[in-house]
């Protein structure tokens, strides 16, 4: 038995690449789980336990057949390849911040590898690079890294540090960041080969100086990203405000118009009830009732209650757009935008194209009206849009409307509701039921959760 473990512990303890990359091989896991947390939190996503589970396995399982399969360096590039997939279909990451969520966790691996070789390096007078065909040392010189890492996702996490918590909208912005950042891996990986390799025929003060300056450098590259991310914040957050100004000026002047004509509104209710003239006080009702349903509209349109930016700017232009061609927009809002169980993106994406074909026909009509509703259907598991427009040609085929350039007017390129269908076809838990009777136009947009 003593003859059996000095037998693995001699294995252990001198070079032996095959032991050291078998050893190496669960510890794969490790790594995606903290890449995984790292990339959550930096880019502020919540995701399930079920996810979690799956990203790891499939990912983790992935890693160890590249590295058994493939010979280093390609094995790096087929992982990241496996990495990117993984962002996309499990977290559900746009093809950017899938980018970024590679990137930025493998910068942190190499600057926490070179400061641990480094201190290696000081500690036992000796090349780094010569033992990691030690399964000892690199075992444990990998869970250390592991360890830094998770420490840094607490840290980010306690002080909720995370970027891009929105979609950048400026394409220039998108390149000049995975510019920086690939240039990030190529600076950095290329310091780390010369301070592993040649560092013990360097001064320490030299070695000090490579550690301080590259960690200056991803210092200020991620303080970059994080500014980039706050300015395109607050741009969303003033495009608010401005739409929002907007809806409070129209109600401000409208509530001063009902105010200033109130005496007189209750004087033509008296005069109807004079006469006896219940036929006339009932149009006359109605007629007051659009002006107060208006209203409500207008209060209904705050970011208070359409309460994400994104949907809430969406919605205010295409509203406004609505008023201004004199079609009257009944919206009702009964849900939180924060909860949709889809990307925010691919929502707005919907909506805007459902409104301005809306928009689009109620135009058309004499009868000029929109009915939008927010809400939520618990007992069937779905979150609705549903948007119903008044419309002209009712012999409007509601299959043929989806299909790639088709289109009822001249000059229309006929994409909308075809790029709608791409979504759809991209998520399983969405659905476009489309209606029509008499008067409405209808399209009930689901999410099921």
């Amino acid at each position: 038995m003593i003859e059996f473990l000095q037998t693995i512990w001699n294995s252990l303890t001198t070079e032996n690449e095959v032991l050291t990359r078998v050893l190496g091989l669960p510890t794969i896991f490790i790594e995606v789980y903290i890449s995984m947390l790292l990339s959550t939190t930096l880019f502020n996503i919540t995701i399930d336990k079920k996810t979690k589970s799956l990203y790891v396995l499939l990912i983790g399982i992935g890693g160890i057949l590249t590295n058994l399969l493939i010979p280093a360096p390609f094995n790096t590039f087929i992982n990241a390849l496996i990495f990117f997939l993984g962002n996309i279909f499990i977290l559900r990451l746009d093809k950017f911040k899938s980018i970024l969520a590679i990137i930025l966790p493998f910068i942190i691996t190499i600057v926490c590898e070179l400061a641990l070789s480094n201190i290696y390096n000081i500690i036992f007078n000796a090349d780094y690079a010569s033992t990691t065909d030690i399964a000892i040392n690199r075992l444990v010189f990998s869970l250390i890294v592991y360890l830094i890492e998770y420490l840094i996702y607490i840290l980010l996490k306690k002080f909720k540090m995370s970027f891009l918590t929105i979609t950048i909208k400026n394409k220039k912005a998108k390149r000049l960041m995975i510019l920086s950042n690939i240039t990030a891996i190529i600076l950095i990986s290329s310091q780390l080969y010369i301070l592993t390799f040649y560092s013990h025929n360097m001064p320490f003060f030299i070695n000090f100086l490579n550690i301080i300056g590259l960690l200056t450098y991803v210092t200020i590259n991620l303080y970059t990203m994080y500014t980039v991310s706050t300015l395109e914040i607050t741009s969303t957050n003033l495009e608010e405000a401005q739409l929002y100004n907007k809806t409070l000026e129209i109600l401000q002047d409208n509530t001063r118009a009902f105010r200033h004509d109130f005496a007189n509104i209750l004087q033509g209710m008296v005069g109807f009830i004079d006469n006896n003239d219940m036929d006339g006080l009932k149009k006359y009702y109605s007629q007051l009732v659009e002006d107060i349903q208006y209203s409500n509209n207008l209060t209904t349109l705050s970011p208070k209650v359409v309460n994400n930016p994104a949907i809430y700017n969406v919605l205010a232009s295409k509203y406004h757009k609505a008023d201004s061609l004199g079609i009257k927009i009944h919206l009702e809002a009964f849900l939180d935008m924060n909860e949709l169980h889809m990307k925010i993106y691919e929502f707005t994406r919907v909506l805007g194209i459902l409104m301005d074909n809306a928009i689009e026909a109620a135009n058309e009509c004499e009868n000029k009206v929109i009915n939008v509703t927010f809400r939520k259907d618990s007992k069937r598991h779905m979150q609705l849009l549903v948007i119903e427009n008044t419309y002209k040609n009712k012999d409007i085929d509601t299959d043929k409307i989806f299909e790639k350039g088709y289109s009822t007017k001249t000059g229309n390129t006929g994409l909308g509701l075809w790029e709608i269908r791409q979504i759809l076809k991209k998520n399983n838990n969405l659905n476009l039921y489309t209606t029509k009777n008499d008067t409405y136009f209808k399209q009930q947009f689901e999410i099921f959760y």
